[in-house]
């Protein structure tokens, strides 16, 4: 090797035994941080998530010497699924309710824009469905219900938990897809009844209700797809724990500058009591 290399043996030898220069020594540091924050993220952080966790650590790095060495340890996060059909099944009638959205899914405080949906969860019994409302702001999950069928009073438990867990404005928004159950007389009362505007988006337009879409798409990725639920039960309590003590409380969220919902929520709450 040393001939071919055109180095002496003496000279091979005496590089053995140096020590490991700075640059080295911070990188095996920094990939033993980088190891670390992708472990406690049960494997689902890529590397601009990672970038963030060692930022909140106070350790310096660039996102590209991070996906660098997340490459070489092979650390590689899970990778959604393809995407499928979801539950919107329009009833066939006209509705005369307005898209009050328009895609922008951002919000001056809590309570004041909220968007809701309807995914499916596969077990060994059967399908789980679980309905979630979503605030604008924190975009923290403030609201949810699962039940074995997607009927409207799925949607108006989760919608009515959301309300005991965060003050609405006046004439606040929730916004939904314009499937059957949220299009009906039934939900129209209680949106009516608890002083918010409904919106809804266009038919077969996922981006109308991204915000939603985006968890879901989270969920099932991170959490669902890996797992497999012998019973309804067992996936009512993993998805619960999923929401409140991962997505909710740890998950760094990219459309909240990589902060999680709870910071943010916190962060309001301490200006209005400083105020």
């Amino acid at each position: 090797m040393c001939k071919w290399l055109q180095v002496s043996p003496s000279g091979f030898f005496d590089w053995r035994k140096r020590p490991q220069s700075a640059s080295a020594q911070r990188r095996d540091r920094l990939a033993g941080l980088i190891k670390e924050a992708f472990e406690a993220s049960d494997e689902t952080y890529g590397y601009r998530r990672i970038h963030a966790q060692l930022q909140r650590w106070g350790v310096p790095s660039g996102p590209e010497l991070v996906r660098d060495i997340m490459r070489e340890l092979d650390l590689r996060p899970c990778q959604p699924r393809p995407w499928r059909v979801g539950l919107t099944e329009a009833d066939g009638r006209e509705h005369r309710i307005p898209d009050l959205l328009g895609q922008d899914f951002s919000a001056t405080r809590p309570g004041e824009k909220m968007v809701g949906d309807i995914t499916y969860i596969p077990t060994w019994e059967g399908w789980l469905f679980l309905a979630t409302v979503i605030d604008c702001h924190t975009k923290m999950v403030v609201g949810y219900a699962m039940d074995e069928n997607y009927k409207t009073p799925l949607i108006e438990a989760a919608l009515r938990h959301a309300a005991g867990r965060v003050e609405f404005v006046p004439r606040a928004i929730f916004h939904s897809d314009r499937g059957s159950n949220y299009t009906s007389s039934e939900f129209a009362g209680a949106i009516s009844e608890l002083g918010l505007r409904h919106s809804v988006g266009r038919t077969g337009i996922c981006y109308d209700n991204a915000l939603a879409e985006s968890f879901f798409a989270a969920l099932k990725n991170e959490r669902v797809h890996r797992t497999a639920y012998p019973t309804r039960k067992h996936a009512r309590r993993d998805i619960t724990r999923y929401i409140e003590f991962w997505y909710n409380r740890h998950r760094l969220h990219s459309g909240l500058d990589y902060r999680t919902p709870h910071e943010v929520l916190a962060e309001w709450n301490n200006t209005q009591n400083a105020a």
